[in-house]
């Protein structure tokens, strides 16, 4: 998988990102939520289960796939 696009690295991932996160509660399932980036919750600058994020939608979760980036 490209780590460019699996966010994993934080360098990827900025407010508004399009991404597709999976919620603590579904790890075992491996179910993925989609959803715009609102906070960065992880401080480093990679992480090898994913970035940490909270969506606009306020769930939590660690990123899998960055879908797209909104205009800045």
């Amino acid at each position: 998988m490209n780590t460019e696009r699996d966010g994993r690295q934080r360098s990827g991932i900025r407010p508004g990102s399009r991404v597709r996160i999976v919620q603590k509660r579904d790890q075992q399932s491996g179910r993925m939520t989609e959803g715009a980036v609102k906070d960065i919750l992880t401080n480093s600058g990679f992480h090898p289960h994913g970035i940490k994020v909270r969506l606009e939608s306020g769930l939590v979760g660690r990123v899998r796939e960055i879908c797209a980036h909104e205009p800045e």
